[in-house]
């Protein structure tokens, strides 16, 4: 598959025999090399033509001296499709439906068999750029086309996995504006000069500066275009697309309560939740006896919970509440506090944490996708603590994975590496019901009821590592 990879990337150019071998093997090929390459040539010939007669010339991987050629057509390669997608212009519904079907094609890091390899990282690497891109030029084209709730979670995602890119930001920026969102807007555009500020001593670039100040004007060219519609009238909206937009609107009636021992932590987390409709603080605690008890009385749908309290300890409580039957989901709310609780934490079922400096839109959308069920929450904190306990698993705990099919493990793979199920749903070109029923079952069978112990499992087994987190 290696020498099949290497043609693909060529692109159609030929590959001479001595550049295959210096990089299939770098460093000391073995004495037969150049006999294995032509047997897997002839090989990958009877494959990828299994209809040519045994003397006859091949059409597609083809002898090109000193070396060897793929002459396959575009439409032929994914990688290819792909890259001829993101490079096309067109008009804004079309860009739209073309960069939606150019995205699904993706299953995962590309080349990932051959990380190990030099030219396979720097293909990679092309690969990925290209992606983060047609992410850029999808999410253009839906503003264009009036679909900025929907492109909110997204964007926001790809914002905080990759914040030195403005282009993300700029996009988050005018897609919460277009969905009446002016104070998460200026609040995105801030964090995103903070981020610039503290890693590369940078302010914003004059783009996102204007954006800044055209916000605060309020100006007029940045509504949302006249005439713009969420889907065209005169035929069907496809199904990724549909799908998004029945995501758009936010979850409605999401009862909460507040844990933390601080009094004025209290005060601002109630001013955020009271000025986001479709939240209702049923109660409050300082500390993690009291917040079993209001909990219990209260049944709410979340639970927002300081990890370190006095009496009894957030985690500690966590435990308790989720061992109830018909938990509530609990997010975790830290400072800083070690990596051991947190990731205990994790184990437990929490469904993440929210660091307590965040800006309120960020407390926002963690309390959406947690309620959803569809991600962890702070990828800052999670993401360090799977780098620094993955492998480590629980000796108390049986092989999971046995008896899973591929399919479950893929699923499993793409849940661990923060994909909402709208996302890999695009991924797996099924539909969004399918894939939420597929990971209920995968929970169900594992013993789980929570999206982020199933990453815990995943990250222990060995299943992904640190490094695929986020890609």
């Amino acid at each position: 598959m290696a020498v099949l990879a290497r043609l693909l990337v060529a692109g159609g150019r030929a590959v001479p025999v001595s550049t295959l071998i210096d990089e299939l093997w770098p460093g000391e090929p073995p004495t037969q090399a150049l006999s294995t390459i032509q047997g897997y040539v002839s090989r990958l010939r009877r494959a990828l033509e299994p209809g040519r007669a045994p003397r006859e010339e091949a059409e597609v991987l083809v002898s090109a001296p000193p070396g060897y050629a793929l002459r396959a057509s575009t439409g032929q390669v994914d990688a290819w499709r792909f890259e001829s997608a993101v490079k096309t212009e067109g008009t804004p519904a079309e860009m739209w439906e073309r960069l939606d079907a150019a995205l699904a094609l993706w299953r995962g890091p590309a080349l990932a068999e051959f990380s190990d390899l030099p030219w396979a990282v720097t293909e990679a690497g092309r690969l990925e750029e290209l992606r983060l891109i047609a992410v850029e030029r999808r999410a253009d084209a839906g503003l264009v086309l009036g679909h900025s709730g929907a492109l909110v979670p997204d964007l926001e995602a790809h914002a905080s996995a990759h914040p030195l890119r403005e282009e993300a930001w700029r996009l988050l920026a005018l897609a919460l504006y277009r969905n009446g969102r002016q104070g998460d807007a200026l609040g995105a555009l801030r964090r995103a000069r903070t981020m610039l500020r503290d890693e590369l001593g940078l302010d914003l670039s004059a783009t996102l500066q204007r954006l800044e100040s055209d916000m605060l004007a309020q100006a007029v060219h940045l509504d949302p275009p006249a005439g713009a519609v969420t889907a065209r009238p005169a035929e069907p909206a496809p199904p990724r697309a549909a799908a998004a937009d029945e995501q758009a609107p936010a979850l409605p009636g999401v009862r909460i309560v507040i844990v933390d021992d601080q009094a004025l932590v209290r005060t601002g987390l109630r001013v955020v939740l009271d000025s986001e409709p479709g939240f209702e603080l049923v109660g409050e605690a300082e500390n993690g006896e009291q917040a079993i008890t209001v909990v219990r009385e209260t049944s709410p749908d979340l639970v927002l919970m300081d990890i370190q309290m006095p009496r009894l300890d957030g985690l500690t409580a966590a435990r308790r509440i989720l061992a109830d039957d018909a938990p509530p989901k609990v997010i975790m709310m830290t400072t800083f506090g070690t990596d051991d609780n947190l990731y205990a934490a994790l184990r437990a079922g929490v469904s993440g944490f929210v660091l307590k400096t965040s800006a309120p839109e960020q407390l926002i959308t963690a309390i959406r996708a947690a309620q959803a069920g569809d991600a962890l929450i702070d990828p800052a904190v999670t993401t360090r603590l799977i780098a620094a306990f993955a492998g480590h698993a629980n000796p108390a705990a049986p092989p999971r994975l046995a008896g899973l099919g591929d399919a479950d493990l893929d699923l499993m793979k793409l849940v661990a590496r923060g994909l909402t199920n709208r996302q890999i749903a695009a991924t797996l070109s099924v539909s969004e019901r399918s894939v939420s029923q597929s990971v209920v079952k995968l929970l169900d069978h594992l013993g789980l009821f929570d999206r982020a112990q199933l990453v815990v499992v995943a990250y222990e087994s060995g299943l992904v590592n640190p490094g695929d987190m986020g890609r």
